[in-house]
């Protein structure tokens, strides 16, 4: 524990998936997708508690042979649709009638298998040394979105002012995206604002080769590089 703060590690992974089938459990270099997650949960020096919310028996089966805790998730909070948020709110009121109260809460998605147990602590520590309400990793656009267009009809428009058309890429002001590894807040701060986006956001900035959000079968083979170029798995 940091500071004598209960810290747990949420990885959410429900059994559906639209754009790559059970891509949660999908091997990657021989290993559960999850996996690599709940390994670099349980490597952090900070996380006390490392729990996966799953309504799916083969994610709970491999995550509790992979270390982790598991809390069974109702089929209405796995849908599409279902909010994030009402899944940890799920966790939270489980884990309060097991007489365990997390005084943080940091998100941890399985679908970033790039971020190791370094940047787990390093967003911690960056949360308990900043004066926020939480702590989001985000990694820079390389892809300026003031070039961004719309389709009107049959014809580009600029989504934003012409002006920036004419403009080099160092000219443009820098910009960043969430990049889906790490959330982290008190669940005083979820519950009052329904997630982790309130006022006060500190960014935990990371590398775009770690920054890899699995979303479909090319963002997986694009992963397994990374992993590969990197050295985060071992068998």
């Amino acid at each position: 524990m940091y500071k004598g703060k209960n810290i747990l590690g949420l990885i959410p992974a429900r059994g559906g998936s639209k754009g790559l089938p059970r891509k949660n459990i999908k091997p990657l270099l021989g290993k559960p997708l999850i996996a690599l997650t709940i390994e670099q949960a349980l490597a952090s020096k900070y996380l006390d508690k490392v729990i996966v919310s799953t309504e799916d028996e083969e994610i709970a089966k491999i995550s509790k042979k992979y270390g982790a805790e598991v809390i069974e998730r109702p089929e209405k909070l796995a849908k599409d649709e279902t909010p994030t948020v009402d899944v940890i709110f799920h966790v939270l009121e489980i884990l309060k009638m097991k007489n365990y109260n997390s005084d943080i809460l940091v998100l941890l998605q399985p679908t970033s298998p790039l971020r190791n147990a370094e940047d787990i602590d390093n967003a911690i520590k960056l949360f308990f040394d900043s004066d926020c309400e939480s702590v989001v990793s985000i990694c820079k656009v390389e892809h300026p979105p003031y070039w961004s267009f719309k389709i009107e009809e049959i014809y580009l428009k600029p989504l934003f002012d012409k002006r920036y058309l004419r403009m080099t890429r160092q000219d443009l002001e820098r910009t960043y995206i969430p990049n889906g590894a790490i959330y982290i807040s008190t669940p005083q701060t979820l519950y009052k604002y329904k997630g982790f986006y309130c006022n006060y956001i500190i960014p935990y900035i990371m590398p775009i080769e770690r920054s890899i959000d699995i979303d479909n079968e090319i963002d997986f083979m694009l992963a397994e590089l990374l992993v590969k170029k990197h050295g985060l798995y071992k068998k």
